[in-house]
């Protein structure tokens, strides 16, 4: 490959900045790295937690850049897979604060993971990889 792929960061249309951030912040731990603007009401965010980078954004200004989503659906068949440490944990934490989708499960292919909703119907899912026997 003549180039070098550096970083993928998930950009989300969300229907209200402010909702998705509170979500990613409040119930899975991510600290809030900008807001455009400053102050409420936000049209874009960056949350992060460790390596992990999420881009939040309002759906006019996203239209406006990228036409062709105008007449999509937020939330789509996008899904996000995170690996994580400690699943278990993980589930424990969030079972009650989220509407779970796929039960925590280990899967034939060698991780145990669970998925669920974020506020706009985007799909997540957490995974640990399971070590060998």
């Amino acid at each position: 490959m003549p180039y070098e792929l550096k970083k993928l960061t998930p950009n989300l249309i969300v229907s209200d900045v402010r909702r998705s951030l509170e979500f990613y912040r409040d119930v899975l731990g991510f600290a809030v790295a900008v807001t455009v603007p400053e102050a409420e009401p936000f049209v874009f965010a960056i949350v992060q937690s460790g390596p992990v980078e999420i881009f939040l954004n309002a759906p006019e200004p996203a239209i406006a850049e990228y036409p062709a989503f105008k007449d999509r659906p937020i939330g789509g068949t996008l899904t996000l897979f995170v690996e994580v440490a400690n699943i278990a944990l993980a589930h424990a934490t969030l079972q009650d604060k989220v509407k779970i989708v796929m039960p925590l499960e280990h899967k034939w292919y060698g991780s145990t993971e669970f998925a669920f909703e974020d506020p706009d119907g985007y799909l997540i899912t957490f995974a640990e990889r399971n070590e060998p026997a």
